[in-house]
C-alpha cells in the first residue's frame, strides 16, 4: 500500500469512527432520504440556509458501511458555508472523481475536492461507488424538494 493510499484509508476510517455533523438540523430548509438497496445503506440528509443562501448547517444520520458514512461526513464538512449551486457543482465533480477511472486526480490542494480525495480509490471498485455517492445523491434530492411542513 502506498503512503498516499494509507493516508486516505486513515481519513475514511476516522470519519467512519467519528462522523462529523451526524445530527438533525432543526429547523431545516431541505431534507431527503436515500438508500442503497444492494447493501442496505440508508441516509437522511437535512440542511438549513442562512439569509445569504449559504448552507448554515447540514447534518445526516443513517446506517451504512465505512465508505458511505465517511462520504456523508466529509460532504457535510465540505459544504458548510457553500451555496446550493456550489454544492451541486462539487457534487458533480465528486461523482466524476469516483466514477472516471481514466481521469487524473485533482490537485491535493483543490479547495472543492481536497478532503474528498480520500474516497477516490472507490473508482477501482464499481460496487462501492454507490456507497460513496449515496449521501451526495440524497443531498441533490433535498435541494430539489421543498422542506416538509414539520421542519418549521
Amino acid at each position: 500500500m502506498t503512503e498516499l493510499s494509507a493516508l486516505y484509508q486513515a481519513v475514511v476510517l476516522d470519519h467512519n469512527r467519528a462522523p462529523r455533523n451526524r445530527h438533525e438540523v432543526q429547523p431545516h430548509d431541505g431534507e431527503a432520504d436515500g438508500n442503497n438497496p444492494l447493501c442496505g445503506d440508508w441516509v437522511h440528509v437535512e440542511f438549513r440556509l442562512d439569509p445569504a443562501g449559504c448552507i448554515e448547517d447540514i447534518g445526516f444520520y443513517g446506517e451504512g458501511c465505512a465508505i458511505s458514512t465517511a462520504s456523508a461526513s466529509i460532504m457535510t464538512e465540505v459544504l458548510k458555508g457553500r451555496t446550493l449551486d456550489e454544492a451541486r457543482r462539487i457534487g458533480e465533480r465528486f461523482q466524476h472523481l469516483v466514477t472516471d477511472r481514466e481521469a487524473p486526480l485533482p490537485a491535493a490542494d483543490d479547495p472543492d475536492l481536497e478532503k474528498l480525495l480520500a474516497l477516490a480509490g472507490v473508482r477501482d471498485y464499481p460496487m462501492r461507488v454507490k456507497c460513496a455517492t449515496l449521501a451526495w445523491h440524497t443531498l441533490q434530492a433535498a435541494i430539489e424538494a421543498p422542506a416538509s411542513a414539520d421542519s418549521e
